[in-house]
C-alpha cells in the first residue's frame, strides 16, 4: 500500500510582538483516500466510521462534510478545473483516537499519473468548529513547491485577520515538510512548520506511535488553549471571534 505513517515536529516561532516558541512532537497517518477501506480491513486498529482505537471518519472532513471523502476530493479539482482521474491524493491528518479528534491543519497532496505534486489542498479547523479549505496550485523551485493565500478564516486570538500565507511543501520519498510563514499587516508574524518522516505502516508501528504519542487529538487541543493562556499573559493583542 502506499499509506503510510508519518512522524516528526510540529514548530512554531511567533516573532511579533515578541518571541514566542514551541516544539512538539507527533505522527500524523498519510492516507491515499484510494486506499481508504483497504487500510481498515487489512490493520486491526483502524476502521472506517466505527469506534476503534484510531478511527478516519469521511464526515470529519472537507467542507461540507464528506460521505465519501476519495469522491468529495476529486468532484472539488474537477471544479478547480483539473481531471484528477488517476491522480493520487494523501491525506496527512490525525485519527481519531478514543472517538476524538481535532486537527488544525490537513494536508490533501495531489499528485497526477506522473508522480508530479500539482494541487495542495489545506483543511483548516478553529476551535469554534469552522473549516476552510484552501485550493494551492504551487509553483516548483527545484524540490519545494510554493504557493501562497489569504487567509480568511478566525483561526487564533491573537492574530488579525488581515494577514496573508506562504505554504511551502518539501516532499522527498523519505520525508516530509510543511513551512507555512504568516504575515500580519504585510510584516512577518509566525512560522509554522512540520517536519516529519515517513513510515510504514503496520499494526506495530501504528500502536508503537499511539503509546508513544497517546491521545494526541486530545493533547492538541489541550495544548492550544495552553499556548493561549500564556500568550495571553505575556499581552499578546486578543481579538475576539466575530469581531
Amino acid at each position: 500500500m502506499r499509506t503510510h505513517l508519518v512522524a516528526g515536529t510540529v514548530r512554531h516561532r511567533r516573532s511579533a510582538p515578541f518571541v514566542y516558541e514551541l516544539r512538539h512532537e507527533v505522527f500524523y497517518l498519510a492516507l491515499d483516500l484510494a486506499e481508504i477501506d483497504e487500510v481498515a480491513s487489512r490493520h486491526r486498529l483502524i476502521s472506517r466510521n466505527r469506534w476503534n482505537a484510531a478511527t478516519f471518519r469521511d464526515e470529519d472532513h472537507f467542507l461540507p462534510p464528506a460521505t465519501d471523502l476519495d469522491a468529495a476530493v476529486r468532484s472539488h479539482l474537477r471544479d478547480a478545473g483539473h481531471d484528477p482521474d488517476g491522480w493520487q491524493i494523501t491525506l496527512v491528518t490525525s485519527l481519531r483516537t478514543l472517538g476524538y479528534v481535532f486537527n488544525p491543519a490537513s494536508f490533501y497532496l495531489c499528485r497526477d499519473r506522473d508522480g508530479k505534486l500539482r494541487v495542495v489542498i489545506v483543511e483548516v479547523h478553529n476551535t469554534h468548529l469552522e473549516r476552510r479549505l484552501y485550493t494551492l496550485e504551487p509553483a516548483q523551485h527545484g524540490t519545494v513547491h510554493t504557493a501562497a493565500m489569504a487567509k480568511d478564516l478566525y483561526v487564533s486570538p491573537f492574530i488579525d485577520m488581515d494577514a496573508h500565507y506562504t505554504v511551502r511543501v518539501r516532499d522527498e520519498p523519505d520525508r516530509l515538510q510543511i513551512v507555512i510563514d504568516e504575515t500580519e499587516h504585510g510584516a512577518p508574524l509566525l512560522q509554522a512548520s512540520l517536519n516529519l518522516h515517513r513510515h510504514r505502516l503496520t499494526d506495530r508501528s501504528l500502536l508503537r506511535m499511539l503509546v508513544r504519542h497517546p491521545v494526541l487529538p486530545h493533547r492538541t487541543i489541550g495544548l492550544i488553549h495552553w499556548h493561549a493562556l500564556r500568550l495571553w499573559r505575556r499581552g499578546a493583542q486578543f481579538h475576539p471571534h466575530g469581531a
